[in-house]
């Protein structure tokens, strides 16, 4: 493939708005390609600046023969996962969900989306 055809492929992108002691601004990154990030003061000149760095990425990638990921499929995830605990924190989780009066699994889904 080209850089042109990688870059419409659908990548997951990550935005987060930064407040800090550099100021106000915004932080993107494409969650597949490791290191493909950028910043911006405003959304539109993240998606600007994401965009370029997405073209960069893939560009420098290609030259160099490197395996590029493709983007991550939602169809291809269950929604499901086996997580063994010990003991002490199962019971712990079963009794706060209790204490909230939800499911085990939406308190954890709650802790987890945290």
């Amino acid at each position: 493939m080209r850089t042109e055809e990688y870059v419409k492929l659908p990548y997951t992108r990550i935005i987060q708005e930064i407040n800090d002691e550099s100021g106000h601004y915004f932080y993107g990154r494409i969650m597949e390609l490791d290191g493909c990030q950028s910043t911006g003061d405003t959304l539109e000149e993240l998606y600007k600046n994401l965009n370029e760095a997405l073209e960069g990425y893939i560009e420098t990638k290609l030259e160099n023969n490197l395996d590029i990921s493709l983007p991550v499929n939602q169809e291809d995830y269950s929604g499901k996962f086996v997580v063994r605990l010990p003991k002490s924190l199962h019971m712990r989780l079963v009794l706060e969900a209790e204490k909230e009066g939800v499911s085990l699994n939406q308190y954890a889904l709650y802790k987890l989306a945290r």
